[in-house]
């Protein structure tokens, strides 16, 4: 009897001592998921569900085309460009898309970069890949100007099936905004490298981070570029 009491005590006993060390062990600057930093595996997480919402994005576009009975407009038509009195077909876009892949290799220099410590190449470097972003908004920003200017609305279009505008507007304009995004967050970390907050904490695994997010962004346009402008 006095055993199995002083057992039960025992186990209330270490309950509250197991449980403060599962909060101490989630809530304190711990390495988890193998080894893992927490802001990497935490933008790991985000970049999932965000692949979730693209797919779904481009899976109820690929639906509505096929399952549309108006034709649907002619990519090369719809966004091509006259410059030098020819009718260039997709040659903004193919602007757009080159800009865009070269950001994720200055992006990867800026890294490399990060881990050798030197401040200033990481900075420019991730500069660059920011204004490389901003210049791949800005175009957007035209081909949506001049699409609207010719008459292509969320509801319907003179080129054809009504749903390529909404299709159009919510999946590139949802890719822009996290360009959007990713410019503001590359300008501020590369801000903080150029003044020499991580010299100071050590840690140059924030830039790993924000790469990490800003390949995925280049990676997000390439099957929209081969599933919306190619297809």
């Amino acid at each position: 009897m006095s055993q199995s009491t002083l057992t039960q005590n025992d186990h209330v006993a270490t309950e509250p001592h197991s449980l403060d060390n599962l909060v101490s062990d989630w809530t304190t600057d711990q390495e988890v998921f193998k080894k893992v930093q927490w802001g990497k595996a935490m933008m790991w997480i985000f970049l999932l569900s965000d692949t979730f919402i693209f797919s779904c994005f481009l899976t109820s576009y690929m639906t509505v085309r096929a399952s549309t009975m108006v034709a649907w407009p002619n990519a090369s038509e719809v966004f091509a460009l006259t410059l030098f009195g020819q009718n260039i077909p997709l040659i903004l876009i193919a602007i757009m898309t080159f800009i865009l892949i070269s950001s994720s290799g200055t992006m990867a220099l800026a890294v490399n970069f990060g881990y050798r410590r030197n401040r200033k190449a990481t900075a420019y470097l991730m500069l660059a890949t920011a204004v490389l972003g901003a210049s791949f908004v800005g175009m957007q920003a035209f081909e949506w100007s001049k699409l609207i200017a010719e008459g292509v609305r969320p509801w319907g279009n003179p080129f054809g099936a009504p749903q390529f505008g909404a299709a159009f507007f919510m999946i590139t304009g949802f890719h822009g905004f996290h360009v959007s995004i990713g410019v503001i967050y590359l300008t501020i970390i590369a801000l903080r490298v150029l003044n020499g907050v991580y010299d100071r904490n050590g840690k140059y695994e924030v830039v790993e981070i924000a790469g990490l997010y800003w390949h995925f962004v280049d990676l997000v346009w390439v099957f929209i570029f081969a599933f919306f402008y190619l297809w």
